[in-house]
């Protein structure tokens, strides 16, 4: 009985910081600020929320060779439509990749310091290419908004990790832009 009691207590006290874990953005209306609006002979495509992980390498920091710094590698995410249903991936390049099997690869245009000290800044990405004939197939442009988390570790980066990975959860929202018909 004691047994049933405390493991009760312990889930209604974690449950808040489950449930906080579990939470994806908003979707409610985002301000996007000025340097990330996309051209206006463009209209909103697919809007997806990604629930994963930035990848960074322990590595020499870059301005001086005798310390050390987080680097990037990749993230590594889930895309899902409005309804919580999986509808791709998020991956290296960056590319996203529909369940159709279309893909864009894109490149950083612009970006923006997000709300969050914590998390990784919000992006414009112009499309470098695509493939297939699906959602992902006529894409231009790409933001991502309303990130959560992702950013390099402060710390932990030294001597004896060098060349060690670390996986950092994030969530965003991701915006696809096609021509206007």
């Amino acid at each position: 009985m004691l047994k049933k009691v405390l493991s009760a207590a312990l889930l209604a006290g974690c449950a808040p910081f489950l449930a906080g874990c579990a939470s994806t953005p908003a979707l409610a209306p985002i301000t996007v600020p000025d340097k990330l609006q996309v051209a206006s002979t463009q209209v909103l495509t697919l809007e997806a929320k990604a629930t994963g992980v930035q990848i960074y390498q322990c590595a020499a920091a870059t301005a001086d060779a005798s310390k050390f710094e987080w680097h990037f590698v990749a993230p590594q995410a889930e895309l899902y439509d409005l309804h919580d249903n999986k509808i791709g991936k998020h991956y290296a390049g960056p590319t996203w990749e529909s369940n159709d099997g279309s893909k864009v690869v894109g490149a950083v245009q612009a970006q923006s310091k997000a709300p969050d000290a914590d998390a990784i800044a919000w992006l414009l990405l112009s499309a470098k290419s695509t493939s297939g004939s699906g959602i992902f197939s006529q894409t231009q442009s790409i933001q991502r908004l309303q990130t959560l988390g992702g950013a390099a570790p402060a710390d932990g980066c030294d001597q004896a990790r060098l060349g060690q990975q670390t996986r950092v959860p994030y969530q965003a929202v991701y915006r696809f832009y096609s021509a206007k018909s």
